[in-house]
């Protein structure tokens, strides 16, 4: 394993971008040390951001009553960057606005609209903070970056290399994964570290996927279960980033590597690396749901992710979480949510990735 690095949640981990550098033409080793440098620096913003948000929940009064779901839509802003690196950019289609003749803007402003009415008509959040957040994101970042991620305020997408990844925008399941970082840091905090920060990935791979299920209207048997199926260009051996139904067979490629996600507990990477294997790890929870997903049938977002939004909520879920407390949490929601039967699969999707509840 490379040496310890600190990272913030990017759609392209940096294990596959540290062998890009390694293994890649000159070209692609340039754009990924690129990248590289950039991600380091975006993990100070959105700590920085983080700490400013956490500030206002404690200023701000309690709420007196549950929040009852949206009373209206989304507010959406795209930016153009132009290949610069200044957020948010230039303002380029407004909520409302017809579409323009660009596809990443038109990709970023249908996926933050789709995200948003996932959260809101599956689970009654009203946006990335349940109290009607703005979703700002901006496009065409960078010269060739090669990634895409949340900063605690905003989106950000870079247009990819042309060579290994296409443009960012391209996948919604990635857009609704860096957006689902954004509820998961209003609601748990999970630390991004070790077992904690795998669940934080985790719970972003989770709910990306069940955003593109939502919007395609499949089951957990008809869904692909993969994160980023459509970023890889035809030249990279492998369809996806990452896959829940088979953590570890996403990719095998010469530039890229091997998947290296374990799918069971004996597979545990001990690292010191991205932040203790926190993109590596998460393949053991993405498994878990998956179990609960095809066990339960129908829409996964129904009664498996139910179950996982209410323990992504849940104040027994503590922010320095392990795969442990976070399976015991799953299974107290439920027996809470639904009964004996639910139960029973979320405790034996567990055990089959080596984690007795």
């Amino acid at each position: 394993m490379s040496v310890h690095r600190r990272c913030a949640p990017c759609a392209v981990p940096p294990h596959v971008l540290e062998r890009i550098a390694r293994n890649g033409n000159d070209e692609q080793r340039s754009w990924a040390l690129s990248t590289m440098a950039q991600d380091a620096s975006h993990r100070t913003v959105r700590v920085h951001n983080a700490f400013l948000r956490a500030a206002q929940r404690t200023a701000a009064p309690p709420r007196l009553t549950p929040t009852s779901g949206p009373t209206s839509g989304p507010r959406r802003t795209v930016g153009d960057a132009k290949e610069a690196e200044e957020l948010p950019g230039v303002t380029v289609r407004a909520e409302g606005d017809n579409p323009v003749d660009d596809t990443a803007v038109n990709e970023a402003y249908d996926g933050l609209g789709a995200t948003f009415e996932f959260f809101r008509a599956t689970y009654g959040r009203d946006s990335i903070d349940d109290d009607g957040m703005a979703l700002l994101a901006t496009v065409h970042y960078g010269s060739h970056y090669d990634n895409a991620f949340w900063n605690g305020r905003q989106m950000v997408f870079g247009d990819g290399d042309g060579e290994l990844f296409n443009r960012f925008t391209v996948s919604l399941d990635i857009i609704g994964h860096e957006l689902a970082h954004g509820v998961t840091e209003d609601e748990a905090q999970l630390m991004y570290l070790n077992q904690s920060g795998a669940l934080n990935e985790s719970m972003s791979d989770v709910f990306g996927s069940l955003v593109r299920q939502f919007q395609r209207g499949e089951t957990a048997e008809q869904a692909d279960w993969l994160i980023g199926a459509s970023l890889l260009t035809d030249a990279v051996q492998g369809v996806a980033l990452r896959s829940l139904k088979e953590p570890g067979t996403a990719y095998d490629d010469p530039v890229l590597g091997d998947d290296i996600q374990p799918a069971h507990m004996d597979d545990y990477v001990r690292t010191n690396a991205d932040n203790g294997g926190v993109h590596i790890n998460s393949g053991i929870p993405n498994k878990a749901f998956y179990n609960v997903a095809i066990a339960l049938g129908g829409h996964a977002w129904e009664r498996a992710g139910q179950i996982w939004y209410e323990a992504l909520r849940s104040p027994q879920l503590r922010p320095n979480a392990t795969f442990r407390s976070f399976a015991t949490v799953t299974t107290r929601q439920a027996q809470v949510l639904f009964g004996a039967d639910e139960t029973k699969s979320v405790r034996e999707a567990w055990a089959a990735v080596g984690i007795s509840v």
